[in-house]
């Protein structure tokens, strides 16, 4: 039995304790909040900072492995328990690369990864001096996460909105489809890849409505993003999950846009799409097991439940009786004690026989799963 200690315990840790079934190992999360998702289905979570150094020493010195589901712990307490032997995945210095946008854009060039074209700035607020003109992206060079710290700049007037930071300065992508591969490589080096997902997106919002298994893409674009993945996590020696976002260019070329060494949204079908878990296939490759068999088990669509518009509070699920009658339908509520407008709060897959009739139903069953506030 392995005892492994996970710096966060939001919904991924959630999903990473229920994936365990008979594997031979002991999460322990560590979390600031007492009502985090991991406590809902776990006795071992830990009241504390996982961005303090000391109290991350503390948290693992009885583990064996450690690993994270979110990128914004203390760098330097990871650093030291790999020191002291302790086995770290994602490592510290993949990591530390990963959470600066700017040394991941860097990366990506010293090894040939297709990506955007870009700059280093020091301020976002430079852009036009830099020689650039619109229409181009900025990306806060730290502490964004889902789609935060990034902005579009279409037009001179956009600037006003500019960060006023370090900043990635990238060319804005001529996108036909957005795309995302999750690969594992163990300790042993082994690799597995999942097969390539679509996002796809509100037609009016430009906002992703669900990720969609497989891809609808053609075989050999699926063979080349999977290709550049697999050679981006063994360029990096990690160990664990990358989630590889793309962009499919108009012209049929690939770009990465952005990577996480962790579980991700874009993986979250994979609990009943693929024969083995996103969750589980971080564990198994964490703990020295043997990979899992990835491939499909038949379409999927994976839509996020938001916390409707004009409700924050205790959290009431409304409609929840209608997935009843929906055999292929799969709720994943996140235990959040609070629901805000649009914050997510879980999520629900739809399995089919193809990719547009599970998309239908998603969304068809999204419109009437509100989180809303209980009147309780």
């Amino acid at each position: 039995m392995r005892k492994i200690a996970v710096l966060g315990g939001g919904q991924l840790g959630m999903m990473m304790q229920e994936s365990i079934g008979e594997m031979p190992i002991e999460l322990h999360f560590l979390d600031p909040d007492p009502l985090c998702s991991a406590k809902a289905v776990s006795e071992h979570v830990t009241l504390g900072s996982f961005k303090d150094e000391e109290t991350v020493m503390a948290f693992c010195a009885d583990k064996d492995v450690i690993t994270v589901e979110i990128e914004h712990v203390n760098l330097q307490a990871l650093y030291r328990l790999e020191e002291m032997g302790k086995e770290v995945y994602p490592q510290p210095a993949v990591l530390e690369c990963i959470i600066d946008k700017g040394l991941q854009k860097q990366f990506f060039a010293d090894e040939f990864i297709p990506t955007a074209p870009f700059e280093l700035i020091d301020s976002g607020k430079e852009a036009l001096k830099a020689g650039w003109k619109p229409p181009f992206v900025l990306k806060s060079r730290t502490g964004g996460y889902d789609g935060k710290g990034v902005q579009v700049i279409r037009s001179v007037s956009d600037m006003v909105k500019a960060f006023d930071g370090p900043c990635v300065l990238e060319e804005l992508a001529p996108i036909k489809k957005e795309l995302a591969v999750i690969v594992a490589r163990s300790i042993e080096c082994e690799m597995v890849s999942f097969p390539v997902v679509e996002m796809d997106f509100e037609p009016e919002l430009n906002l992703v409505r669900a990720v969609l298994s497989p891809a609808r893409i053609p075989d050999e674009v699926a063979d080349k993003a999977r290709e550049i993945a697999e050679t981006l996590i063994d360029a990096w020696g990690l160990v664990g999950l990358l989630a590889v976002e793309f962009f499919w260019c108009e012209d049929g070329s690939l770009w990465v846009n952005e990577v996480a060494p962790r579980p991700h949204n874009s993986g979250h079908h994979s609990i009943e799409g693929n024969v083995t878990s996103q969750f589980q296939q971080h564990l198994r490759a964490i703990s020295g097991m043997d990979l899992g068999d990835a491939s499909v088990q038949g379409a999927a669509a994976m839509v996020n439940l938001l916390g409707a518009a004009g409700h924050q509070g205790k959290p009431f699920l409304e409609n929840e009786e209608l997935l009843k009658k929906e055999p292929k339908a799969f709720l994943h509520d996140y235990h959040k004690s609070e629901t805000r407008p649009g914050r997510k709060m879980g999520h629900l897959t739809v399995l089919s026989e193809d990719v547009e009739s599970a998309l239908e139903k998603a969304l068809e069953l999204r419109k009437k799963l509100n989180y809303v506030k209980s009147s309780t």
